[in-house]
């Protein structure tokens, strides 16, 4: 098997195990950071809100903005803005997304939210292959909505991710 096919093989071995494989289908939670459209699977979503200044912790990351308390837990909040590269301004239409990851309660800071899509597995795509030098594993698949096109995020991937230091590794 050559390189391209193994890489290939391994990433969808790997969103298999995750269960968003492309391919699939379920419903997705749209929303913007920048000028793109994103979709995580609902199933993660606890609410929606708008967007308080958090309680900032020093020497945090930039992209953590500090902690909320949400009726007595205290919830880490994450800007997606900032931890994908794009522009962080704030304005009427900021939300926080509230998550349930791996048991944990996570606030994700985005540009806006847009609606609750149900997609059938004929309009989700793999995503493509990049050079190693640009991190698309949070990346699920693409899925073309009309004239929109949807990047599907493995958000338990992201907020797990070990720079994020937001969720204890399993061993």
């Amino acid at each position: 098997m050559d390189m391209t096919k193994e890489a290939t093989h391994i990433a969808r071995h790997d969103a298999a195990r995750h269960g968003q494989v492309a391919g699939t289908k379920g419903e997705f939670l749209t929303f913007r950071l920048g000028g793109e459209e994103y979709g995580i699977d609902i199933l993660r979503v606890q609410e929606i809100r708008s967007y308080e200044q958090p309680t900032r912790i020093a020497n945090t990351p930039e992209f953590l903005r500090g902690v909320v308390n949400l009726r007595g837990v205290i919830v880490p909040i994450v800007d997606l803005r900032l931890k994908l590269g794009c522009t962080a301004e704030f304005n009427a239409f900021t939300v926080v997304i509230v998550l349930n990851v791996k048991g944990r309660v996570i606030g994700a800071v985005v540009d806006s939210v847009s609606d609750v899509c149900e997609l059938g597995g004929d309009v989700i795509k793999p995503a493509p292959l990049m050079n190693s030098g640009v991190d698309i594993s949070f990346i699920t698949g693409i899925a073309n909505v009309g004239e929109r096109m949807l990047i599907l995020m493995d958000i338990e991937g992201l907020m797990s991710a070990s720079d994020m230091g937001l969720i204890e590794a399993v061993n």
